[in-house]
């Protein structure tokens, strides 16, 4: 029809466009597999195997979407795909893990701190996705996001089942490890399904675009993870469960001390 022109050219652009849809959800289906395999893990035994698994469906989890973004792929099937890996790599993955490694100790009660977790994540999930796009402060999330709650039972669990840790006696205590698994799953599920807002990274604009503090820092974090694992995520996991509450106490703080002005006159 047009002479001189090669279709297979023509076709390029469609495959091209094609693979850009389907990006997003190939790391969907990577954070999904994560969670599977944490589970897998966590039912051999194998916890320090396990645990890490959902740090990387963290990473993905924020990548999916970003890339959706970037790449204008953005789809209700996306939306609804990311939610049900979600419920699998940060809401079952965590509590199989948790199980296994102290709740099994207190039989009825650990199945209880279990199911807890489990069904915040989902009421979690389920409040995130019928909120609005423009609905709420974008600064903030309403409730601890599901991937750092996840977060505070693999990092627990990735530091205090490694046999070479400095308390190891300590730890191995089976009443010890039972509580502080019932602990790392209450507390997280209530602090999901709360009203209590969490900072979001996203809308952090330091003005770093412009300069090399921003690289700076991520390789400071990866120097870190790579050296201590273990007590820089429980670092980071709880620091910014904790945050929360800092945030909080400012805030108090600042509505009652009144202003410079007021004082002065």
């Amino acid at each position: 029809m047009f002479p001189g022109r090669d279709p297979r050219r023509a076709a390029e652009p469609r495959k091209f466009r094609r693979g850009l849809v389907l990006l997003p959800s190939l790391i969907t289906v990577g954070n999904l597999f994560c969670g599977y395999a944490c589970i897998v893990h966590a039912m051999q035994g194998e916890l320090l195997t396990a645990a890490p698994f959902i740090g990387v469906a963290v990473i993905l989890d924020m990548l999916d979407g970003r890339i959706a973004r970037l790449t204008g792929t953005t789809s209700a099937f996306g939306l609804e795909f990311d939610s049900l890996a979600d419920m699998v790599s940060f809401g079952l993955a965590p509590a199989v893990l948790a199980f296994a490694w102290g709740l099994n100790g207190l039989g009825k009660a650990g199945w209880a701190a279990g199911f807890v977790y489990v069904a915040a994540t989902a009421m979690r999930l389920a409040r995130f996705n019928i909120q609005s796009p423009g609905q709420g402060d974008k600064r903030y999330f309403v409730g601890m996001p599901s991937p750092a709650a996840a977060g505070v039972p693999a990092a627990t669990v990735f530091l205090l089942a490694d046999p070479t840790f400095r308390f190891a006696s300590m730890v191995a205590n089976p009443a010890f490890r039972s509580w502080s698994a019932a602990i790392v799953m209450i507390v997280p599920g209530l602090l999901m399904v709360s009203t209590i807002r969490f900072r979001s990274f996203k809308t952090i604009d330091p003005g770093w675009q412009r300069s090399y503090v921003g690289l700076l820092l991520f390789i400071l974090l990866i120097a870190f993870i790579t050296t201590e694992p273990a007590t820089t995520l429980v670092i980071l996991s709880y620091g910014y469960l904790f945050s929360a509450f800092i945030g909080m106490a400012i805030t108090r703080l600042k509505s009652r001390t009144p202003p410079r002005a007021a004082i002065e006159s």
